[in-house]
């Protein structure tokens, strides 16, 4: 009996393997495809913390990763023996950690967020008299606490692409576009440029949001987000003038380097077994990572239902 090989990629990959691909999506959208169509083994077209995502809920299927170095900057960039020490500093607060992060940090998690259900979960966590502590997207949690004023502490690491965009670049580009202009934007951005966008959402949402544009036919539509999602939302709407927001005057180039590891020849490699396979979770590490993912599953089936 053969084996079911399916091949996720994210949007942020490049168009080609999209292409390539049986599932394009959001990382916890392809994990869980994943799962709902019985994959024996799964090439994840993305970076190695949606591979290990997809490990965690896929347990039994084989993971393979087309390129080892394909990372990010937010599991880079956080010591998990520092954010253990600094949960262990804050023993009455309840530790929500976003989606993009390590196996080993979400296994230190009360809750696993994504950017579409964390304001709701954390909403419902302070309106059961709860206090939160928020890892590991810097902007992200920032963004929250300027929303609701929650002061929540918060992990000090960024995603090294959304970072990047800023507030006076997004000025200039504004001023050089003379009709209406529209900025959306994904909540891993610098506070000042969530703070001037029209939509702040998942990469999911901006597509949405994108789709379902309905204004000015003529207005240019700024996109602060990894580059990759420029080819999906062009294809969605061909009609729109639609623009990745630049990171400095004049640069509207900003790609994810770990993303764009996943070329043609890595992920045929993985679809005929060679790359690096998610087989180093111990099953407690697995279980431990597990459960928080499964209170944000349970949260979304009775809240969004």
């Amino acid at each position: 009996m053969s084996k079911k090989v399916v091949t996720l990629a994210h949007y942020y990959c490049q168009p080609e393997i999209q292409q390539m691909a049986d599932k394009v999506g959001d990382s916890l959208e392809l994990s869980l495809y994943a799962k709902e169509c019985g994959a024996d083994t799964i090439v994840f077209a993305g970076v190695r913390f949606m591979a290990e995502t997809a490990k965690i809920l896929n347990p039994d299927a084989e993971v393979i990763l087309p390129d080892a170095g394909s990372t990010c900057s937010l599991v880079t960039q956080t010591d998990v023996g520092a954010l253990k020490a600094w949960r262990e500093a804050h023993p009455d607060h309840v530790h929500v950690s976003y989606i993009n992060s390590s196996a080993e940090h979400k296994a230190l998690s009360d809750w696993i967020v994504t950017s579409r259900n964390v304001d709701d979960i954390i909403a419902s966590l302070y309106a059961d008299g709860k206090k939160v502590i928020f890892s590991p997207d810097r902007n992200m949690g920032a963004y929250l606490n300027f929303q609701y004023d929650y002061g929540m502490p918060l992990w000090s690491a960024v995603c090294e692409v959304h970072d990047k965009f800023n507030q006076s670049a997004l000025d200039e580009a504004f001023a050089s576009v003379a009709g209406a202009k529209y900025l959306i934007a994904h909540p891993e951005s610098p506070l000042p440029v969530l703070q001037q966008a029209d939509y702040v959402g998942s990469t999911s949402g901006m597509l949405n949001w994108v789709k379902s544009f309905d204004k000015e036919a003529d207005a240019v539509i700024f996109v602060a987000t990894e580059d990759g999602i420029l080819y999906n939302m062009g294809l969605a709407r061909p009609d729109l003038d639609i623009r990745q927001a630049p990171i400095y005057a004049g640069c509207q180039c900003n790609s994810c380097p770990y993303m764009k590891m996943n070329t043609i020849e890595a992920v045929k490699r993985a679809q005929a077994g060679v790359g690096t396979r998610i087989d180093y979770l111990s099953p407690e590490a697995v279980d431990a990572a597990r459960l928080p993912i499964e209170r944000m599953l349970e949260f979304s089936k009775r809240y969004y239902a």
